[in-house]
């Protein structure tokens, strides 16, 4: 038997609910004549007769042959219909996105982006993984956030610079820009040497500041806790900064350095040439959005 295509079938269920070929060519918008040769095509394919004519007002009759076909046909059909629906809800940005990230981008750019996604997509399946190992790899995530390009078959935008300032408890230095010499063997709490930490503490140096780093830890919460506590300052990015509201903090001021150090650069990745869902399209230009409305880095206090 030949491949029956869906329309002939959809035809043979008109015309057995219906009960002629006349309503059935209505329902579907066709002439009489087409439905005709759409029903003889099919029974060409199946082999037999799949209607009784008896011709007249009297309704045609299904045959034998054509409630097995009919059974099945409508199964297809049905699959089909479900097939088309789930393609619709895909192009409408239904779907699953997995998005890998870190800290600071979890706490000021990736709420913006799911907040955004959720309000034009209200049935998008969004799932986050946040890390930040000194190799990432992009694996199966449709997106991943990463401070710095990485390496692999990948394709990125750059979505911002993210200057470092000092954080330091009220009344460490004075107010305004602080000279990296400033810093040279002061006591200091800092991130671990991954990512983008080994590169800043070497623009240090290369300024004068070589500071004893007394404690170091990934939790910003952690970090600024020891510099409230006098443990010692911290250099962070602006991203950090902002995520813990530490403009708003009386314990805690913040100083430009002078000279400044290279900003921590913040992308985001995707696999080469992938074609991407309309629910990523439009994560990657949310993200370039929320970016691109972030304000400007606090002045110095």
């Amino acid at each position: 038997m030949t491949d029956i295509e869906l329309r002939l079938l959809a035809a043979m269920n008109a015309v057995s609910e219906e009960g002629s070929f006349g309503r059935a060519a209505a329902r579907l918008g066709y002439t009489q004549s087409t439905v005709s040769q759409q029903i003889a095509a099919l029974e060409r394919a199946v082999g037999g007769a799949v209607f009784d004519r008896p011709g007249g007002p009297k309704p045609v009759r299904i045959t034998p042959l054509g409630s097995v076909v009919l059974g099945a046909g409508r199964e297809l059909l049905a699959n089909a219909e479900e097939l088309s629906d789930a393609v619709d809800r895909f192009k409408a940005g239904d779907g699953r996105i997995d998005i890998g990230t870190f800290q600071s981008v979890s706490n000021v750019i990736l709420p913006s982006v799911v907040h955004r996604l959720r309000d034009e997509f209200p049935n998008c399946d969004i799932r986050l993984s946040e890390e930040e190992p000194d190799q990432p790899q992009i694996g199966d995530l449709d997106l991943l956030f990463y401070d710095g390009p990485i390496d692999g078959d990948v394709e990125r935008v750059k979505l911002l610079d993210d200057p470092y300032l000092l954080v330091a408890v009220a009344g460490a230095f004075p107010a305004g820009a602080v000279a990296l010499e400033q810093l040279d063997n002061e006591p200091m709490v800092a991130w671990p040497l991954t990512c983008d930490q080994p590169g800043m503490e070497q623009a240090l140096a290369r300024g004068g500041a070589r500071p004893q780093v007394v404690f170091r830890t990934a939790i910003n919460d952690t970090l600024l806790s020891m510099v409230r506590a006098g443990l010692g300052s911290a250099v962070l990015p602006w991203l950090a900064i902002r995520a813990a509201d530490v403009p708003s903090d009386g314990l805690l001021r913040i100083h430009e350095l002078r000279p400044s150090v290279p900003p921590r650069e913040i992308y985001l990745h995707w696999r080469a040439r992938r074609t991407h869902s309309p629910l990523a399209r439009r994560a990657i230009e949310i993200a370039v959005e929320v970016a691109t409305e972030l304000a400007q880095p606090p002045a110095s206090s």
